[in-house]
């Protein structure tokens, strides 16, 4: 049997026809410039005409029928992902596929939301008169607000740029940019509007680790069992003790369980190092006063976030009552997959 050997790529001559490297970085930061630009300038279009569509798209029965082609095609496919995962169910359909059999999932109250940035785009008339004669409410994402694409529909939202990122103004680059933007604005819109919280979230997500970290809480990783808690009283001698079995976090609680404080290893280095005779000292002397704490219920990545903005390896888990119920680690949240 032959093998086909495809030859290696060979390098660019030294003599090649392309700009400098050093121009071509610059050039590509002015890339990111010039997007950056494009998104920012969406802002002010957040208004009225904006308000309408989320209301529209509210006000359906359906689903958001999102359609485009080219580049602009790949963009409503996100954005019809983002807008589903998000709590508003919405489907891509191709717009050529669409007049050969695929019109068949278009229900009379859906809303359509039709990218194109020319909106001239030859492959979306038929559709735009097919869903027009069904009723279905049109929604125009365009680059051009006085495009054919824009006249037929009922809403209009304004993705123009004032120039391409590509340097002859021709690939879409910061047009596609501005419209994903967009899109994105308008599934985060919905999703307020809907009261979507992290436990829909959750069930839209039951698998990989983002589902993990949407249902982990706290209660699910902390420990319960001979938790290292000690009085007020006690010393520094039984608090190196438990320090050196309990993972370097020690609480301190009153006589019915409520959190006074905790002491941790690092708490018991500094002490060393400017007293030479310590274990007979409290630990009520020592003990770091209302510390960040958690509670059962939260999430347990929430848990992590206190506890790298605030750079401790634990938290005491308290109840209602601010009495200690558990203890929870950095590690054991890493483990369990809330990072």
């Amino acid at each position: 049997m032959s093998v086909l050997a495809f030859p290696a790529a060979a390098p660019a001559p030294a003599d090649a026809p392309g700009l400098p490297l050093g121009e071509t970085l610059e050039r590509a930061r002015r890339v990111i410039r010039q997007e950056a630009a494009a998104v920012a300038a969406l802002e002010a279009r957040i208004g009225d005409e904006f308000a309408a569509v989320v209301e529209a798209i509210l006000a359906g029965s359906g689903r958001v029928i999102v359609s485009g082609v080219g580049k602009s095609g790949i963009v409503a496919r996100k954005i019809a992902a983002t807008l589903t995962s998000t709590g508003t169910p919405a489907t891509f359909l191709h717009p050529v596929e669409a007049m050969h059999g695929d019109l068949g999932i278009v229900g009379t109250g859906d809303v359509a939301l039709l990218l194109s940035r020319s909106g001239e785009s030859d492959e979306l008339r038929g559709l735009v008169e097919y869903l027009g004669r069904m009723g279905v409410r049109l929604v125009a994402m365009v680059g051009r607000m006085g495009s054919s694409l824009a006249r037929q529909s009922e809403l209009v939202l304004d993705c123009s740029v004032a120039e391409e990122a590509c340097p002859h103004d021709l690939a879409p680059t910061s047009s596609t940019t501005a419209a994903l933007a967009m899109g994105d604005a308008l599934a985060v819109a919905l999703l307020l509007r809907r009261g979507f919280g992290r436990d829909d979230f959750a069930r839209l997500h039951p698998g990989g680790s983002l589902g993990r970290r949407l249902v982990l809480r706290v209660a699910d990783v902390m420990v319960s069992a001979e938790l290292p808690i000690l009085s007020p009283d006690a010393t520094m001698r039984e608090c190196v003790v438990l320090l050196a079995e309990r993972r370097g976090t020690v609480a301190v609680a009153d006589a019915e369980g409520r959190l006074l404080g905790v002491v941790t290893s690092g708490d018991l280095t500094r002490l060393m190092e400017r007293e030479e005779h310590f274990f007979t000292i409290a630990v009520s002397e020592i003990m770091t006063r209302h510390p960040r704490t958690a509670e059962p219920d939260h999430l347990a990545a929430a848990a992590v976030g206190v506890m790298e903005r605030h750079g401790v390896m634990a938290l005491p888990v308290v109840d209602a009552g601010g009495r200690v119920v558990g203890m929870v680690h950095l590690h054991d949240l890493m483990r369990a997959g809330a990072v």
